[in-house]
């Protein structure tokens, strides 16, 4: 959404297009929201959603954690001023060296969903937290993560089994939904079967303190989704269906539904055209595409709102597209999207929603093209 203070810097700045820009205050009062719906959890901001210094050194002083996915984002977490025991290092596909260098800045929690991983971090992490992640299958995910993390449940009892034997700290249990979940009883599910990791382990002797629920809150786009309170609300249903008082810790990392809503995106349109006759339809080229950060309208996962200073003007379908010379940089085709029939080359196109996942997907010298520009009031 365009905030007032966002217009304001918008119309006083008038950067150059492409670039993001973020509203503090929003994130501000969407951390609030997480707080007041889960007051059990800990929160653990995911960096990479966005890992502009600003917003880092906002939710530091909020008395968040951080989520970190390398050890770049470990040092720009440090960089704000955060202690190292609140980093948690979320990825669980990580060298060797990197998990060294992070153990040598002072974490001491990493995530595992193998066997290889947990051997990794018992060499060059000795002593640690370790936490493994489950697989779920993202139903009801628009950007859904399934397969390529994660393990099954009785992989995970395997693997936190080694953990303990290998001299860690079999810490926690995490899982994530899925990016852009609007489905709140989807933790469920997942709860479900982490409940039966859990009682497993524990007729072991080995007792799992933590459950990290992940992220997947939503960012608003085109339409109406849950609010944080329907989500705490479905969450806690579901945990104490599972676990009655005897509640482990939980943790939330909410990346994308604490930072989405806070950030625009303001482009150019360089070109307006047809490809045949005037039956088809017209293409609108805007100065960024998939290279330059929208990469999640990949198949047209996510559909970001569109605002132009036409207002409420008749609108006609258009196919839009990107600036590269790259046949997959068109960003809505399927389902084309609708603009002012007006539009003219030159017109400023603003892209809402897109505070999480864009400046960090953005190229480095694609086509000679800069990285987006962020700028944060």
């Amino acid at each position: 959404m365009t905030t007032r203070k966002i217009h304001d810097f918008l119309e006083h700045s008038r950067p150059e297009t492409p670039c993001l820009v973020m509203d503090l205050d929003v994130i501000r009062e969407t951390y609030g929201q997480f707080g007041r719906a889960l007051p059990q959890a800990a929160i653990f901001y995911a960096v990479k959603a966005n890992p502009a210094p600003q917003i880092l050194t906002l939710l530091a002083g909020l008395g968040a954690s951080f989520d970190v996915a390398s050890v770049p984002e470990v040092e720009a977490v440090l960089a704000a001023g955060v202690c190292s025991n609140r980093i948690s290092y979320g990825n669980t596909i990580k060298k060797a060296r990197d998990i060294e260098r992070a153990y040598a800045l002072g974490v001491r929690q990493f995530a595992v969903d193998s066997h290889a991983e947990v051997d990794k971090v018992a060499a060059a992490a000795p002593g640690s937290r370790v936490f493994c992640r489950l697989l779920t299958d993202g139903a009801g995910a628009d950007w859904p993560l399934s397969r390529k993390f994660g393990c099954e449940p009785d992989v995970a009892v395997d693997v936190l089994r080694q953990s303990w034997r290998s001299g860690l700290d079999p810490f926690g249990l995490s899982f994530h939904v899925g990016s852009q979940q609007t489905d709140p009883s989807a933790w469920y599910r997942a709860l479900k079967e982490a409940a039966g990791v859990l009682q497993k382990l524990a007729e072991e002797g080995i007792i799992i303190r933590c459950l990290t629920l992940g992220g997947g809150f939503p960012a608003r786009y085109l339409k109406d989704v849950p609010r944080s309170a329907d989500y705490g609300c479905e969450i806690m249903r579901a945990l104490r269906a599972q676990f009655g008082n005897a509640m482990p810790d939980i943790v939330i990392e909410p990346g994308r539904g604490l930072v989405g809503n806070a950030g625009l995106i303001k482009s150019e349109v360089v070109l307006i055209s047809r490809k045949a006759s005037a039956a088809s339809l017209p293409w609108v080229f805007l100065d960024i595409g998939k290279f330059g950060g929208l990469a999640e309208t990949m198949d047209e996962a996510i559909r970001y709102p569109l605002a132009t200073a036409y207002g409420n003007a008749e609108t006609i379908p258009f196919i839009l597209a990107g600036p590269t010379c790259d046949s997959v940089d068109v960003l809505y085709e399927l389902k084309p999207c609708h603009l002012p029939r007006g539009l003219k080359i030159g017109d400023h196109v603003l892209i809402e929603g897109t505070g999480a996942y864009t400046a960090t997907y953005a190229s480095v010298g694609f086509n000679g093209f800069p990285p987006l520009e962020t700028y944060v009031v």
